[in-house]
């Protein structure tokens, strides 16, 4: 059926002006529902109809007629005279020149101009435009270009996806170009759920480990003895310590009987400064710290109970020690160290103390939760950096009520810090989101000078290399991040030991 409507007009109204009018609506036709159609209607939602709106351009290529062009000079090398002048005879030139001079426009027009020109004699012969002027003025200080790059991953090299978080890194004293980490990931009863293997990886080769080392159970802690480099120390999950071959590799060379070995796992292991070199002690979290020998591992040397007792008549005892999660040494105080707990507290302990007060002299309120991180600033020994409870806080051993320094509460956790070995005023913090946040107490202390975001995992642990320029990042699935810092996050400036001397004694 087709739907037509006819107009019919008058020849004569042909060609008028047309004269509109509001209306209202007419029905010319109605078309009733078809019902076995109506079954079959799908309601389309939404309905994409594309349109283009923009113009139609046209391209037209033309060719304009070429125009010649050619170079050309002369050279001027005598002032204009006229055609009756010869300019070869010296005469000529000298009767016209006395002929202009004596004009009086000629006179009108030097001593015009005179003024002018003797100004600016004047100023030529006053300025030597050769001379470098300020000289003896200091130069102005080079603008600051802070910056950080990833310059390799390490991946780990189990043959399968890398899931193993990384539980410590070390690098290789005397500024070597080795490091070594180890991975651990355990289920509720600390059985190993991936491969406990641990490597030493080279600096100039990402694509495999150098070194494998196989412990018996999962590796927690490995560390360089820093007078002997082939030689590592380290702290198992069942409590024991144990002392490999970094140059072989494989299964430890010795290990602590477990009757002696810790109750509980060994989080930390540090080599201390002794006269053989051989000594280290490990602490773990059954409360305990203590010193072995390698010459005879069969028992520790020394064992302290850390149980910060309230007066010298106090028994120490396991049942109230405090976990060990971080552990500090300082070479040039041989006898004392410091423990980061469980429970938020820092206990410096002496190891040459006879009393259990002597044992223990320090004792600090630092965090609500366990501290990860506890590190003493390489330039000033008696402030040291802990890290726990989402903050970073720098403390002072001449101040033990509060921190000097703290930074705000974080959105995300701060898995670890540590201080550059280079610059005594930065420090470098890991956060859970995969962010490296350098911070320079110098420029800046309410926010981080530089902030980087490293990967899309977590960053569990940091290790700076003695330059400086290196920080090792390990992640929870196994990655090590190489990230290099600019030279001026790296090199110390020869005012910073004062600035920061005025700034702790102004604190």
């Amino acid at each position: 059926m087709d739907i037509s409507y006819q107009y019919s007009k008058k020849r004569c109204r042909f060609g008028g002006q047309p004269q509109f009018c509001e209306q209202g609506p007419e029905m010319c036709d109605s078309i009733t529902t078809n019902v076995v159609e109506h079954k079959n209607f799908i309601l389309r939602n939404p309905v994409h109809q594309p349109t283009q709106h923009t113009p139609f351009y046209s391209e037209n290529n033309a060719n304009t007629i070429r125009s010649d062009y050619s170079s050309s000079g002369a050279n001027h090398a005598e002032g204009g005279w006229p055609k009756d002048v010869s300019v070869i005879d010296p005469e000529a030139t000298q009767r016209y020149r006395r002929k202009v001079e004596k004009d009086d426009n000629y006179i009108n027009c030097v001593m015009s101009t005179a003024p002018e020109m003797d100004h600016y004699v004047l100023q030529n012969n006053a300025i030597d435009m050769y001379r470098t002027y300020y000289a003896e003025m200091p130069s102005m200080p080079e603008l600051e270009r802070i910056s950080c790059r990833t310059v390799n991953v390490y991946r780990d090299g189990d043959g399968t996806e890398a899931t193993r978080p990384v539980s410590s890194i070390c690098w290789q004293p005397d500024g070597g170009q080795r490091f070594a980490v180890t991975y651990i990931d355990v289920d509720f009863n600390r059985n190993a759920r991936a491969p406990i293997v641990s490597y030493i990886w080279n600096l100039e080769n990402a694509n495999q480990p150098e070194v494998t080392f196989t412990p018996p159970c999962p590796l927690l802690d490995l560390i360089y003895n820093p007078r002997d480099q082939n030689l590592m120390a380290g702290g198992l999950v069942n409590g024991q310590v144990g002392v490999w071959d970094a140059r072989k590799g494989g299964d430890p060379t010795l290990t602590c009987p477990p009757h002696v070995a810790h109750r509980d796992l060994v989080r930390n292991v540090i080599f201390i400064n002794s006269k053989s070199g051989l000594e280290f002690f490990s602490g773990g979290s059954d409360g305990a710290c203590k010193w072995w020998d390698i010459r005879n591992m069969s028992e520790p040397v020394e064992e302290m109970i850390l149980d910060a007792v309230k007066s010298s008549f106090d028994v120490q005892t396991m049942a109230k020690a405090n976990g060990v999660t971080a552990l500090e040494f300082e070479p040039t105080m041989p006898t004392r160290f410091m423990a980061g707990t469980e429970n938020g507290l820092i206990i410096g302990g002496n190891r040459k103390g006879k009393t259990p007060l002597e044992k223990i002299p320090l004792k600090m309120e630092a965090h609500l939760g366990p501290i990860w991180s506890l590190e003493r600033n390489p330039g000033f020994l008696k402030n040291f950096l802990t890290v726990g409870d989402w903050t970073a806080r720098i403390w002072s051993e001449d101040c033990r009520e509060s921190p000097v320094l703290w930074s705000p509460l974080h959105r995300h956790k701060i898995t670890a810090g540590t201080w550059s070995p280079t610059r005594s005023s930065l420090m470098l913090l890991a956060q859970w989101n995969g962010t490296l946040a350098t911070w320079d107490i110098l420029r800046r202390q309410h926010e981080p000078v530089l902030t980087m975001h490293v990967c899309d995992e977590p960053l569990l642990r940091l290790k700076t290399h003695e330059r400086g320029t290196l920080v090792a990042c390990g992640s929870q699935k196994g990655s090590i991040f190489m990230v290099e810092l600019s030279q001026t996050l790296t090199q110390s400036d020869k005012n910073d030991k004062t600035l920061l001397t005025a700034m702790k004694r102004s604190i």
